[in-house]
């Protein structure tokens, strides 16, 4: 797997969430031979024993079960160590969700959308009204569930640190996941001084959003810059697909690369599905924006 991405031109790859337990002892020995460099991880990494499919949102850091809590803080310690065996800088997280009962305020917004097929949503007054009526369900329902993610977080924060791991805490594609993007810039500055955590901007995400008019992807890249530490690089198709080549779909990646700093490590996560070309296609049009 490694050497297929080495002979791609890739000098360093991202270990995802889908790693199973049974592919680490190649991967080490990879990272033993030089034939690449591990530049992050994302929880979790190697996945949890039995588990063969992806699964980032396996365990939360917003659960209210303490079962749940103790699963997540047991196995996003296992992978900030694999991350420091690896010699990787970062371990992106994802923060966790808002979990109803019933009554998702999301599920109006998509039906909403669904019955109005190719409508520009941030500038329809219907869907603005009905956004503002779910934001605000959101945020009554919104602070147990954000009170543990910032209990969790600090529960990791001195093992990672201890570990010479940063935490990239990534922007989410879906309206009941955490944190809500206005949010963001406020978290991240109230992390303690020093702390090895960091902001990590996924562009696809970031461009889901703002079709659902929750954010403004450059304004967005703009408040979080100070403590921007890396970037997911896909694109998203006129239909709302992310995770193709970058290039291919309605991403301004001019406009994001003004975003890029010599300290930051640009991941190109793309779908399984994507053809070779693609990925070759996405490496050289990252490569032409670096300059």
């Amino acid at each position: 797997m490694l050497r297929e991405m080495a002979s791609l031109g890739f000098d360093h790859a991202e270990l995802s969430h889908g790693i199973r337990i049974t592919l680490v002892p190649g991967i080490l020995k990879a990272v033993e031979e030089g034939v690449i460099k591990i530049g992050s991880t994302h929880n979790f990494c190697p996945l949890p024993t039995g588990v063969l499919h992806a699964a980032p949102n396996l365990f939360e850091p917003s659960a209210l079960d303490s079962r749940e809590h103790d699963q997540w803080l047991r196995h996003t310690k296992r992978s900030i160590d694999f991350a420091a065996q690896v010699k990787a800088r970062v371990l992106v997280c994802h923060l966790g969700s808002v979990r109803f009962f019933w009554f998702n305020p999301a599920d109006a917004l998509e039906k909403y959308a669904d019955r109005h097929p190719g409508i520009d949503l941030p500038a329809d007054k219907g869907y603005q009204a009905l956004l503002t009526k779910s934001l605000a369900r959101m945020r009554k329902r919104m602070p147990p569930f954000w009170e543990q993610v910032k209990k969790s977080i600090s529960e990791v924060l001195e093992y990672a640190t201890q570990k010479q791991v940063k935490l990239g805490f990534e922007n989410r594609e879906k309206f009941e996941e955490l944190p809500l993007d206005d949010d963001y810039e406020a978290f991240i500055a109230a992390l303690p001084p020093g702390a090895s955590a960091g902001y990590w901007h996924d562009t696809g995400h970031a461009d889901i959003k703002e079709d659902m008019g929750l954010l403004e992807h450059r304004r967005h890249l703009e408040r979080m810059a100070p403590r921007t530490i890396g970037f997911h690089l896909h694109d998203v198709s006129k239909e709302g697909k992310d995770h193709q080549p970058i290039g291919s779909g309605q991403i301004d990646f001019e406009m994001v690369s003004q975003f890029w700093r010599p300290e930051h490590l640009l991941t190109i996560e793309l779908s399984p599905r994507v053809e070779l070309e693609g990925v070759k296609a996405s490496r050289r049009r990252v490569l032409e924006l670096l300059g």
